[in-house]
């Protein structure tokens, strides 16, 4: 195969195809001689390992801890399919030197990755992802393979149960007595995935009244992408709608990104509870820092922070951009619009079962729904409309349409451009604090349009203009 990339989110293949026992332990050597060359002396050779509800997680955590141990690390495997949060967490905690994640997070069911974390918890950094690389690419090079390796899935790998540290961990963050008062009826979306026994125990243990949708193990995720946005958690909403729960909490295949669906069935959309996290954390908990989001975010963020004197941040897309800030500075919450959410004094990475606390927490709190706090945040900051379309493209009209992008427009249809930003893709800012976004996907042949408007009007005439653009 092609050698091994990173993306944003570590390394993802279709098993049996890209994602193999070969290429796995292949990826782990190449990790396995970036730690040697960081952990040196007494520090940890500890390596945490950990796996999701796909199908052959344990077994390829299992051929990754043969090769850390061939190479003098010490592998310390999860005793259970476990969320990403948690393995974070768990880094951190123990002092370990890194950890291996095998995950594909929301992708479909023939998808499996892994994922590197570094010891404070964090997704690698791309510096870190290239170094892994070209040590990969060396060792393929060298035509490397794993000798001597034991029956797959039979090597014995030290286990733990990650679980109660990370609840100590949230206890600290969390106002489960406000809970605990509130007696909330909650339903919550598992998608089937590492969630199970995380969010719901830990609402049960407060006495809310819970209602579980997929908590059970299906490696198929029922036939749809492990992801809770509106049609993965239009069970919930329906359920929510009817009555039976003051609000819906749902978490992806291996919990790092959240869903939110509020009293009235409503899904409420990544950028909004971003919003809302940081207007609860400062005025009911006078959190103090800043915030921080990625380039295609909404600036609602931007709005509740200049109405509570809170600084913005802006930072490429992926979490560990959003993760390096939050380790070098003070920062109330950090979040991006696909889902994902952290907050001081956590892990420098997604958090879905946290952002999924917080939001019955201000539920509890203000004993209002979320979708009345944000009518009346509306009357002071105004509403937001926020859209993403994909466009794809003809393969070979790619570098002619960067470059068309990246020499800066004018105008996106009948608005005028007032700035050009391009940390992360091509971003318009616009008149009335409108905005566009252009990324392109590494994956495939499309280009992602993230549009802002102030009203319904203006959001169908950019999206309109967006495609435009791009024809």
């Amino acid at each position: 195969m092609d050698s091994i990339k990173f993306g944003t989110s570590g390394w993802r293949g279709i098993i049996a195809r890209d994602f193999t026992f070969d290429n796995v332990r292949l990826a782990t050597q190449g990790i396995a001689e970036y730690l040697k060359s960081k952990v040196q002396g007494p520090k940890s050779k500890v390596v945490i390992l950990g796996y999701d509800t796909r199908f052959l997680g344990r077994e390829f955590s299992l051929a990754a801890a043969e090769v850390l141990a061939v190479n003098g690390l010490k592998p310390l495997l999860c005793n259970r399919d476990t969320p990403t949060p948690v393995i974070a967490h768990t880094i951190r905690h123990r002092k370990a030197a890194g950890g291996i994640n095998m995950t594909a997070s929301h992708n479909p069911a023939e998808y499996q990755g892994l994922k590197f974390s570094t010891s404070n918890g964090a997704p690698a950094t791309p510096e870190v992802t290239k170094q892994i690389e070209a040590n990969i690419a060396r060792l393929q090079s060298e035509n490397w393979s794993f000798k001597n390796s034991a029956v797959i899935g039979t090597y014995h790998c030290p286990t733990f149960d990650p679980q109660p540290d990370y609840f100590k961990q949230l206890r600290k963050l969390i106002d489960f007595a406000a809970l605990k008062k509130a007696k909330l009826k909650v339903a919550v979306e598992l998608e089937y995935g590492t969630g199970r026994d995380y969010l719901d125990k830990l609402l049960e243990g407060v006495g809310a009244k819970v209602t579980v949708f997929h908590g059970e193990i299906n490696p198929l995720f029922g036939g749809h992408h492990p992801e809770p946005n509106a049609a993965g958690m239009a069970d919930v909403s329906k359920f929510v709608r009817s009555g039976k729960a003051q609000i819906g909490l749902g978490l992806d295949g291996d919990a790092d990104r959240f869903g939110i669906v509020d009293k009235d069935g409503t899904w409420l959309t990544p950028n909004q509870i971003l919003a809302l996290a940081l207007y609860h954390l400062k005025k009911n908990r006078g959190w103090t820092g800043a915030v921080v989001r990625t380039v295609p975010t909404s600036h609602q963020v931007d709005a509740v922070a200049e109405l509570l004197g809170v600084k913005v941040h802006e930072t490429p897309v992926g979490f560990k951009y959003i993760g390096a800030l939050m380790e070098n500075e003070p920062i109330i919450v950090g979040g991006e619009e696909s889902g994902g959410l952290s907050v001081k004094g956590h892990v420098p990475e997604k958090d879905g079962i946290l952002a999924c606390l917080l939001m019955a927490e201000l539920v509890a709190t203000e004993k209002k729904s979320l979708g009345q706090i944000l009518k009346e945040l509306s009357k002071t900051i105004g509403n937001f409309y926020t859209d993403r379309i994909n466009v794809s493209f003809a393969p070979e009209k790619k570098d002619a349409l960067l470059a068309k992008l990246g020499g800066g427009l004018k105008n996106i249809g009948p608005f005028k451009v007032e700035k050009f930003i391009t940390t992360d893709g091509f971003k318009f800012l616009l008149p009335g604090k409108e905005w566009v976004a252009f990324r392109a996907s590494g994956t495939e042949p499309l280009i992602r349009c993230y549009i802002e408007a102030k009203s319904k009007a203006n959001l169908k005439r950019l999206q309109a203009a967006c495609r435009k653009v791009l024809a």
